[in-house]
């Protein structure tokens, strides 16, 4: 398994099935911030979003927050959810996991990871040991650190 593959892709949140990863032993989800559940810089999440973590509430799946974002924001979304949160997460060096992994109470193999990038939210959890899906992301505007690492995502994503 190539560390920057993820286990799979979707177009949108909409599009994960969590029955079938319930069924499989996945009992936590571990989810990015901007471009994933919010778009950049922002409080608010999407219809998907929303619509992702109901579903995953009425199956019983434990859900946390990790973002590079900054602590205070990501507080702030993680209140309106009522999950666990850690932030800033420094993906996709491990800490940030481990403490996300602690505070689930679960193993690296019965939890998921939702993330748009392949740099820090697949590459992380595939090193820490969870199931990664990488999701399409929200919006076009972001960080530009974040629209050069899209640019080298593009290269090795022909080369595969």
């Amino acid at each position: 398994m190539s560390l920057l593959r993820p286990d799979a892709v979707v177009t949108s949140l909409a599009n994960i099935d969590l029955e079938t990863l319930w069924y499989k032993g996945k009992r936590g989800i571990i989810l990015d911030l901007d471009n994933t559940i919010t778009p950049w810089r922002q409080d608010i999440l999407t219809v998907e979003a929303h619509d992702l973590i109901a579903r995953a509430r009425s199956m019983s799946y434990k859900i946390h927050l990790l973002s590079n974002s900054s602590g205070s924001r990501t507080r702030r979304v993680a209140l309106q959810l009522n999950v666990g949160y850690t932030a800033p997460g420094f993906k996709p060096f491990q800490g940030g996991y481990n403490r996300a992994l602690k505070q689930l109470v679960l193993s690296a193999e019965q939890v998921i990871v939702i993330g748009d990038q392949i740099f820090t939210d697949v590459l992380g959890g595939n090193r820490a040991g969870c199931y990664t899906i990488l999701a399409t992301p929200v919006e076009r505007t972001e960080f530009i650190g974040t629209k050069l690492m899209r640019m080298l995502e593009s290269i090795i994503g022909r080369k595969r």
